[in-house]
């Protein structure tokens, strides 16, 4: 069942040179209790996909369909309602939380605002419990963000996405910021609420190892267009877009008898500006040919569940 599809989703910011293409041109559907990975370098538009699908950002163009509802179409107060089915965590653990309220406060405030308790004993149960189960002591109640550390004000704001029991979760680089210990602990906590409160998340990280970890189907998106679909599996054993497997040549493998060749990517990335019409990777692909500098190549399945957008899909050295 699809909780969520996207049909050729647009977001164009204007500047003084013309367009940003930020996101031109995306669909993607995610499937109800999935996890769907969005990876891609600094710069190509997944945090603005995260923030578009939940209506953070108007889009310029196209549709965005939850439980088969238009979100563009929905006016201000049914928006509002629909928020409480539909959460985002962000990078930042320290910017997304209000410096001026402790951890009670923070985790109370979506539940306030949706007006969900009128008793004050039942509103202060439900926010123990929810700091309960996402590991933090009832002793930091009353601490302040920058008296916790970085692991611990990421379960605040887990805490604060759960708290009007949502079905969809945007998780918008989770954990970039924390240590590597304390991101093995917030991802198994991810996976944890996933399990026990049926979620569906869409995962946007630049990082293959941890996109692996955690989604069941992953996107590969380069300068605001998908250029990959497939199961994890897929994609990281038979990668079919000469970008996949560059990405995927700089993950490391921690073993000693394997060796990977390091696929090296030369040449400028182009401009999202009034991009030219072609493959937006043909500057900076090695099997580039002719009618890759001139005809975008549409997204595509070439076997079942894959979807590449390359006009000579699966080229090897």
């Amino acid at each position: 069942m699809k909780l969520l599809e996207v049909k050729n989703l647009k977001k164009y910011f204007a500047t003084k040179n013309g367009l940003l293409h930020a996101v031109d041109g995306v669909s993607l559907e995610i499937k109800k209790g999935e996890t769907l990975g969005l990876v891609g370098e600094s710069g190509c538009g997944k945090s603005t996909i995260g923030r578009l699908v939940i209506r953070l950002l108007e889009a310029t163009e196209g549709e965005i369909l939850f439980e088969g509802k238009d979100l563009a179409k929905l006016n201000k107060e049914e928006m509002r309602r629909m928020r409480c089915k539909m959460q985002i965590i962000f990078q930042d653990p320290y910017a997304s939380l209000d410096p001026r309220k402790n951890v009670f406060e923070s985790i109370a405030e979506p539940l306030r605002v949706q007006k969900v308790y009128s008793d004050k004993k039942e509103l202060e149960r439900h926010i123990y419990e929810l700091m309960e189960t996402v590991g933090l002591a009832q002793r930091l109640a009353n601490s302040y963000p920058h008296e916790l550390d970085g692991g611990r004000r990421q379960r605040v704001g887990v805490a604060r996405a759960i708290a009007l029991d949502p079905v969809f979760m945007v998780l918008d680089e989770p954990v970039s910021a924390l240590d590597v210990s304390i991101q093995a602990q917030i991802l198994n906590l991810l996976q944890q609420l996933q399990k026990e409160f049926d979620l569906t998340y869409l995962f946007i990280s630049h990082d293959l190892s941890v996109v692996k970890h955690i989604s069941d189907r992953v996107a590969v998106m380069y300068l605001g267009k998908l250029v990959e679909v497939s199961n994890y599996k897929a994609i990281f054993k038979d990668p079919l877009h000469p970008y996949t497997q560059a990405l995927l040549s700089a993950v490391p493998v921690p073993r000693i008898d394997v060796q990977r060749e390091k696929i090296i990517l030369e040449g400028d990335v182009p401009s999202p500006i009034n991009p030219k019409p072609g493959c937006r990777f043909a500057g900076r692909c090695r099997y580039c040919e002719e009618v890759c500098k001139t005809e975008t190549p549409p997204l595509r399945e070439i076997s079942q569940d894959h979807f590449v957008a390359c006009h000579f899909p699966g080229n090897r050295v």
